[in-house]
């Protein structure tokens, strides 16, 4: 392959640290294998001889070659919505599709972030030849930084994808360690016995691809997140043409998009979304205008920052992921801003409200959010009055709905008049819906076909839909993480598992909050906790002072202080009762001293907080 990397960048020059591009193409379907080889035929017709049965017995019958195995692990992004990585193995060569995060559920207090479990890959790092990244959402390459400490491989991206890990690599402190490589779509990656076609989609956010995948045991075609956009904003329509290509050729499996595959027909094209800016504006004439969105979605934020020029507004940025991405477009040429349009926060008091669009994350009702401090009167620079107008543009991803709602309610509140998706279309989705995932499969027609990215009901919809377009269901495989599915480009089964699952990401720590800590920490926030302490005196086996009881979380203890009385008393009769060599074993004394209060305690309560005794040594 030609390692002669370079890359054509429009608008501002930009050189990320250690970055090449990959240039020409190599065609991978005509990597493996060899062209089938006719011998010329008389265009006389011969006679047809028979053949007795004896003889026909022992003619053999042709067998299918078995080609190497190729085995799919996917290590997240199923029956879940985010931390979306699989792993692709052949042979002695291994690389990685994506790398993501998810954010955590409400079942997991004070926890910041869950990525992906590593162990696989880290058993078999010297097999992995590099990481390939479809686009540059949090669920996709959030979950990079925390790999790339772990082993140390190339990545190859699109010129924006890469520009957005710059940035998370930089914040880890490891950009000057990792060898990051710009990829344009149609160009090839070689992968040891495999290779990497990136292709061009169309999602919420620029230079986003899908991938063909050319193994041995056939070409293996991998959407990303996609959709069919035939009027995008920066004018790139999704390679269709590739894709009906790589169907004519031949594709083994299709492992597509799950989002949408609930929804019927298509998903509009991110123009409507500026169509209703354009409407918005206008109504919002004589307000300040604070629209709330996805720092990632590019395009939207272009036409924000149109319909301000075209109504002369200034526009200011919150939220420390939208400054930093609006700034990493900026740079690379994926966003045009005219001069003098953006301001700075402390200038914003310069202008009236008229004169200001305030671009903000929050869209998902995030507690620390920029939008959620407004709404609660938290926010330094920003106060929300009636002379505000905001725009949610938006959809709740699943689970987030309430907390939507909450902050809405608390702008109305606050006499905002607020907008959101059910009202307006603010929002369009980046996901395809049931017509473009029929149309995907049409093109590319794979003998086997595995839905990805989405809960178990998404992919279930997905496999019903592909069954319906002729589909045998046997070719179908509804898999979960840590699955190994193996095919040799005539079947395709699960064969096995690897290590899997979630690791919890809380503060710097890394993987140290398990199962127990969450148990303990939803022990707290639902029944509080009481701490027992008691003084004894070892030499002499005799309690010199307590027991004492703290309470936190449980009860209000100047309203309950006869309960604290009695469960003092309780103690006390437990002590009295404890045998000298039970007194002497602390352990033991502990958990009697717990088992008495807490029994006491839900009599009384019909509540159990987690009781800690501590004694001390006198």
């Amino acid at each position: 392959m030609n390692e002669n990397h370079s890359s054509k960048k429009s608008g501002k020059q930009f050189v990320p640290h250690k970055k090449t591009t990959i240039s020409p193409n190599v065609s991978g379907s005509e990597r493996f294998g060899k062209p089938v080889r006719t011998k010329n035929t008389d265009s006389k017709p011969k006679p047809v001889r028979e053949i007795s049965t004896t003889k026909q017995q022992r003619i053999r019958q042709p067998k299918e070659i078995r080609r190497t195995p190729v085995r799919i692990i996917p290590l997240g992004g199923l029956n879940e919505i985010g931390k979306n990585m699989t792993v692709f193995e052949c042979s002695n060569d291994i690389f990685i599709l994506d790398c993501g995060l998810a954010f955590p559920d409400a079942d997991m207090p004070g926890v910041d972030i869950v990525i992906p479990d590593f162990t696989y890959v880290e058993r078999n790092a010297d097999k992995i030849r590099g990481i390939v990244i479809t686009h540059g959402h949090e669920d996709h390459i959030g979950g990079l930084a925390y790999l790339l400490k772990k082993i140390n491989v190339p990545v190859y991206a699109t010129r924006l994808t890469i520009g957005l890990i710059e940035g998370k690599l930089k914040e880890q402190g490891i950009l000057n360690q990792v060898n990051l490589n710009v990829v344009s779509p149609r160009k090839t990656v070689k992968m040891g016995c495999m290779a990497v076609e990136f292709i061009k989609v169309n999602h919420s956010i620029p230079d986003a691809v899908g991938m063909a995948i050319h193994t041995p045991a056939g070409i293996i075609v991998h959407t990303g997140d996609f959709k069919v956009d035939f009027s995008p904003i920066d004018g790139e329509i999704i390679d269709l043409a590739r894709f009906g290509e790589l169907g004519s050729k031949g594709v083994l499996a299709l492992m597509a998009d799950s989002t949408n595959a609930e929804r019927a027909g298509y998903t509009h094209s991110e123009r409507t979304v500026g169509e209703s800016f354009e409407r918005l504006f206008q109504k919002g004439e004589g307000k300040r205008i604070i629209i709330a969105t996805f720092s990632s979605n590019i395009h939207r934020i272009q036409q924000i920052i149109n319909c301000a020029v075209r109504y002369s507004r200034k526009v200011a940025i919150f939220g420390r992921s939208m400054v930093n991405v609006i700034n990493t477009a900026i740079e690379l040429g994926y966003l045009d801003v005219p001069d003098n349009i953006l301001i700075d926060i402390e200038s914003m008091n310069q202008y009236k409200n008229e004169q200001i669009v305030i671009i903000t994350t929050g869209s998902q009702g995030e507690a620390m959010s920029a939008l959620t401090r407004m709404a609660m009167n938290d926010h330094r620079d920003v106060t929300i009055t009636p002379m505000d107008f905001i725009i949610i543009s938006a959809t709740p991803i699943p689970g987030n709905e309430k907390f939507v709602t909450r902050v809405v309610n608390q702008l109305m509140k606050l006499g905002a008049e607020v907008v959101y998706e059910a009202m307006y279309e603010v929002h369009v989705s980046g996901h395809a819906c049931q017509e473009e995932l029929k149309l995907m499969q049409a093109l590319t027609k794979p003998k086997f076909f595995i839905p990805v990215h989405g809960e178990y009901k998404h992919l279930q919809k997905h496999a019903v839909l592909v069954s319906q377009m002729g589909m045998p269901k046997e070719n179908i495989i509804i898999a979960e993480i840590g699955n190994v599915i193996e095919t040799d480009g005539f079947t395709m089964k699960v064969v096995s598992q690897v290590p899997s699952g979630r690791v919890l990401v809380d503060g710097l720590g890394v993987g140290d909050v398990g199962s127990i800590v969450l148990r303990d920490r939803r022990h707290l926030a639902q029944d509080g906790l009481i701490i027992i302490v008691i003084g004894i005196e070892k030499s002499v086996n005799k309690i010199v002072s307590g027991p004492e009881i703290i309470s936190r979380g449980f009860v209000y203890v100047r309203e309950n202080e006869g309960l604290f009385v009695d469960a003092k008393n309780v103690l006390k009769h437990t002590i009295a009762r404890c045998s000298y060599a039970e007194m002497r074993e602390w352990n033991t004394l502990k958990g009697k001293l717990r088992d008495a209060v807490s029994e006491y305690i839900y009599q009384k309560t019909k509540r159990s907080p987690m009781i800690l005794p501590i004694i001390m040594e006198v």
